[in-house]
């Protein structure tokens, strides 16, 4: 799975993807917009974040790819590739009980905090796409 050159771009299956995990500095890229929203991203090898309509969304550290990248009412899923283990959090529901799963495998449940963020910690190795996934539970 190549990094994303241009920082953050839009899929042709209404995803986005953004990160760039080999950067030595420090790099980003604000005023992306996409589907009325205006998204920015940092990224570098310590660390990616990305931000929807100045709002967290997700962070990685160390710093990470994440493809395919799509919130949902029901939870997150996206495929992610680093140079090591990183830890991932996303935005989700406040308080709200998530069925988490990396490559197919469940991982158990987890639930967010009073401003709705979940950490996942995920195996990386280069080169290797994982897809992580969090489903609301009901």
């Amino acid at each position: 799975m190549p990094v994303v050159e241009e920082l953050i771009r839009a899929e042709q299956d209404g995803t986005i993807s953004f990160g760039n995990y080999t950067l030595g500095q420090k790099a980003k890229k604000s005023d992306f917009e996409y589907e009325g929203d205006i998204y920015k991203v940092k990224t570098f090898y310590g660390i990616t974040k990305l931000e929807r309509n100045d709002m967290f969304v997700y962070e990685s550290v160390p710093g990470t790819v994440a493809e395919h990248f799509k919130v949902s009412d029901e939870g997150v899923e996206f495929l992610v590739e680093g140079a090591k283990d990183a830890q991932i959090t996303v935005q989700l529901e406040d308080d709200t009980d998530y069925e988490v799963y990396v490559d197919g495998a469940a991982v158990g449940s987890m639930k967010t905090n009073m401003s709705g963020k979940l950490s996942i910690s995920v195996e990386l190795e280069e080169g290797t796409a994982v897809t992580v996934k969090a489903v609301k539970r009901v």
